[in-house]
């Protein structure tokens, strides 16, 4: 065959049509387990939790921001999310956070993802499935999060939502006199 010949079935080949991608949409329902909140306030508001749908696309560490915008926080701390543990700090739980989270202070990998780089599809979530969301590793806030629906074939796009709030939002701080 001549070179002619090559180009020529090259271009003969059937168009094939791309259709973007379907992509998964994720509903969550977040309530917080505990945190420094007073008594007072916790009385007032026996169940606290936030519904946020985000498309598969989107990562853990935006999921971390839709939870820190949706529980009206202002100071920025680390994070992270533990799958597939029996209970919090489960040294068997899959542990994923921010970069800055990944290494212990001797430089080592602790064993932890990058939130920034996981998306929601890669994880393999079902309806029903439930694991944790500690933020802020000094004040200890505790959070359940539970898979509610996943939406397939969704086109949606856009910033992460919160689709419905149950409670207050305890201060991020609480206060001493309290």
């Amino acid at each position: 065959m001549t070179g002619t010949a090559v180009k020529r079935l090259k271009q003969k080949k059937p168009a094939t049509a791309t259709r973007p991608r379907a992509k998964k949409v994720y509903t969550f329902e977040i309530a917080l387990l505990s945190g420094p909140v007073t008594r007072d306030f916790a009385r007032k508001n026996r169940t606290i939790s936030r519904t946020i749908e985000a498309q598969g696309g989107r990562t853990l560490a935006d999921l971390h921001d839709a939870i820190f915008d949706a529980f009206d926080r202002y100071e920025e701390h680390l994070y992270e999310f533990q799958f597939g543990g029996k209970r919090p700090m489960d040294p068997e739980a899959r542990r994923y956070g921010p970069p800055a989270a990944m290494f212990d202070p001797f430089g080592e990998n602790d064993g932890s993802a990058d939130a920034e780089r996981t998306t929601l599809d890669s994880l393999g979530l079902a309806i029903g499935d439930v694991f944790g969301y500690w933020f802020d590793f000094g004040d200890d806030w505790w959070h359940q999060v539970r898979v509610i629906a996943i939406a397939e074939g969704a086109q949606r796009t856009g910033p992460l939502r919160v689709t419905h709030r149950v409670g207050d939002s305890p201060p991020q701080y609480a206060e001493p006199d309290e």
